[in-house]
């Protein structure tokens, strides 16, 4: 095993950290712009900045930054950090994430089945901050396949499945959209993505329809909030 070296780990982190503070204003920005786009990258800072659980490779000590104290960490021991520290302490070896904290394919596959089966009018529950492990996990496939080329069937495979997955959901979505005003209960399986684009459709249809049915000066433009 490589003999870790704490100052390196602290001068990744603490640059990473320096980083993260001076986007708390990009944060703000986002939740300002008017764009969807800006939204889900608002919810992806987010879960960066989430606790998940990790469980400790190694022994390491503390690691004080400004404002942040990461460690110590004992071997075999779990601890709760932030994402994005999380993913920097894996790349030392110093931490792995818990088996619940990732996708995989298997969940990948169980999703897409349990959405399949699920009638029209039916959205299924999906696992917590989905879409960024989502795109994580693909994120890490297509890594892997610049090293190992056989893997690349492997990625093809879980960006087929993600793709079903979206397809499916997006109907359905579009399908509740356009149907009168729906109650939180029926959309209570939504993500915070997916609800952003149910009221963009929802208001969209339902200003196209004022339009038509009472002229120009009805319904107003596709407000986002």
């Amino acid at each position: 095993m490589k003999i870790l070296n704490p100052l390196v780990v602290f001068s990744r982190l603490h640059f990473l950290y320096l980083n993260s503070e001076s986007r708390i204003g990009w944060k703000g920005e986002m939740r300002l712009q008017m764009g969807v786009a800006g939204k889900i990258k608002a919810l992806d800072f987010m879960f960066e900045n989430s606790p998940v659980k990790v469980i400790a490779n190694r022994n390491c000590p503390e690691i004080k930054l400004a404002g942040l104290t990461v460690g110590p960490f004992e071997e075999g021991n779990e601890y709760e950090v932030m994402y994005w520290v999380a993913r920097e302490l894996e790349k030392f070896g110093v931490v792995r994430f818990r088996d619940d904290e990732l996708l995989d394919s298997a969940k990948l596959y169980k999703i897409h089945w349990k959405e399949r089966v699920q009638t029209a009018g039916q959205i299924s529950e999906l696992p917590k901050d989905f879409y960024p492990k989502l795109r994580r996990y693909l994120e890490g496939l297509r890594e892997e396949t610049v090293r190992h080329h056989e893997k690349m069937r492997e990625f093809e495979k879980a960006k087929q499945l993600a793709l079903d997955i979206l397809n499916l959901r997006l109907k359905k979505i579009v399908s509740l959209a356009s149907a009168p005003a729906q109650t939180e209960h029926v959309l209570r399986n939504l993500t915070a993505e997916e609800r952003l684009l149910y009221e963009q459709i929802f208001q969209l249809i339902n200003n196209w329809k004022t339009q038509l049915l009472e002229g120009e000066g009805k319904g107003g433009g596709v407000e986002e909030k």
